[in-house]
């Protein structure tokens, strides 16, 4: 029998959606006011889904708490109160839209989670606005 267990988290942080190699202007049509060069911020919220069989010793699919856990040091504090275009490595050339901030977000917590769990996350950017990700086909 297979499982999906839910864990919820919550950071916030800034950006700006924007391609360096486009002008203002096309900037401006494409991502309107996210394209603001002051930045503008979230309240995000995350769903980390883990599918997969019960352990029979323990009755869990994954230890909540290692769950907890791995989504503080990998997501929380890497990601909280940060502008995702000027302090995190992967926006560096990346557009920090929620479709690639899920996408950092489930490799960061692909690398630390068994290979044989299946891995979902969903991120809300804002209650009506989200995203899920669930790795390549």
């Amino acid at each position: 029998m297979k499982v999906t267990v839910h864990r919820k988290a919550h950071f916030n942080a800034a950006h700006r959606l924007y391609r360096k190699d486009w002008s203002d202007e096309k900037n401006t049509v494409v991502f309107g006011k996210c394209n603001n060069p002051n930045y503008h911020g979230h309240n995000y919220e995350l769903i980390v889904s883990v599918t997969g069989p019960i352990d029979s010793e323990t009755g869990f699919v994954i230890d909540m708490k290692v769950l907890k856990d791995l989504i503080y040091e990998e997501v929380e504090e890497y990601l909280d109160h940060k502008n995702l275009n000027e302090d995190v490595a992967e926006f560096k050339d990346l557009n920090p839209t929620a479709e690639n901030i899920a996408g950092v977000i489930w490799n960061r917590l692909r690398a630390k989670i068994q290979q044989h769990l299946q891995l979902e996350v969903t991120l809300y950017e804002t209650p009506r606005n989200f995203v899920t990700y669930a790795g390549e086909e």
